[in-house]
């Protein structure tokens, strides 16, 4: 059954790309950034409610009432292409963080390249750096919020990787705060596996945290606390022991979000 479900689903999912593809990247370029957003994000919202149809999937999602009014840091847990979907809808517009190799994705990367993201080459990690800073407080001082995977890569659920702290320290450089998100999209949806599972796809939005006057290692150390205690409670996977701090300068390399 699950074999047949995904099999139908990919069938919708590569069929949207191709029409949406067709009919907005010709008219988007014409659109204001906004504008660019609110057509491309149609892709978004078809892929998602076509996901719960076709494979049984239910969402619970808590918590949207507590996004801020103004721009954000978003800093959600990363284990598959489900919540690089949803957060895009979470508060648009949103500046995503991500590997420089999706925009060569013929239609879908074009698509991503009009909506100006924070395109990092993973081969310069130092240049990498000090363009997701740059860009991230530029893209924030521009009225958009940025969603970034502290991560740096999809984790499968049930294991764990060292939070990086490049989007706290964005958000303690403009002053905005930082929204956690936790999820188990990643059960439902395998990151590297492309059969989908039935159930109860969870998704928690945390309250703002304020990053004025505070650095960002004790920032990112309340992000990852608060997310790590989120997906305790809402995983099915049991969650592994936390992992080790990194020797001291091994925050200076950001890698691209996958």
């Amino acid at each position: 059954m699950n074999l047949a479900r995904s099999l139908l689903f990919y069938v919708g999912y590569f069929l949207a790309m191709l029409v949406c593809g067709l009919l907005f990247l010709p008219v988007a370029p014409l659109l204001p950034l906004r504008g660019r957003y609110r057509l491309l994000n149609l892709y978004n919202h078809f892929i998602l409610a076509w996901f719960r149809l076709a494979c049984g999937v239910r969402y619970e999602i808590a918590g949207q009432e507590r996004l801020p009014s103004g721009p954000c840091v978003i800093q959600a847990n990363h284990q598959c292409e489900w919540e690089t979907l949803y957060l895009q809808l979470l508060k648009p517009p949103v500046c995503t963080v991500l590997k420089q190799e999706l925009l060569r994705i013929p239609i879908f990367g074009w698509g991503l390249r009009l909506l100006h993201p924070i395109a990092l080459d993973r081969s310069r990690p130092a240049r990498a750096m000090k363009q997701v800073l740059s860009q991230g407080k530029q893209r924030l001082e521009e009225g958009l919020s940025v969603l970034i995977f502290p991560e740096g890569t999809r984790v499968a659920p049930g294991h764990r990787k060292r939070y990086n702290k490049s989007g706290a320290v964005i958000a303690c450089r403009a002053g905005v705060p930082v929204v956690p998100v936790a999820h188990n999209a990643g059960e439902r949806w395998p990151g590297r596996h492309w059969i989908k599972n039935p159930g109860t796809l969870r998704l928690v939005v945390g309250e703002p945290i304020a990053t004025e006057g505070r650095t960002p290692e004790a920032v990112l150390v309340e992000v990852e606390a608060w997310i790590e205690a989120r997906l305790a409670e809402i995983s099915e996977v049991p969650r592994p022991q936390p992992v080790e701090s990194a020797p001291e300068g091994a925050e200076s390399t950001v890698k691209a979000q996958e």
